[in-house]
């Protein structure tokens, strides 16, 4: 997770963006920002996957192969 303080600046780059026009080098910062904000949220997502097991209604275990090779692939190490 981002700390609140990068958010608050991703979301004032954002109003000034549609209000007027951004510096070249607030254009830069909001590109990183973003892109960190990106990595950050996928990381975590993945992370939530690797627990995540899908059950059928039968009660049977049906969590895709590639899903499961990660899992397994992160007991590992």
């Amino acid at each position: 997770m981002l700390p609140k303080e990068k958010l608050a600046r991703i979301n004032a780059l954002a109003k000034k963006a549609k209000e007027s026009r951004l510096t070249e080098e607030e254009a830069k910062e909001q590109s990183s920002l973003r892109r960190e904000y990106l990595e950050t949220f996928r990381s975590s997502m993945l992370n939530t996957l690797k627990g995540v097991t899908i059950v059928d209604p039968k009660g049977n275990d049906v969590t895709p192969k590639k899903l499961k090779d990660l899992q397994d692939k992160n007991r590992l190490h």
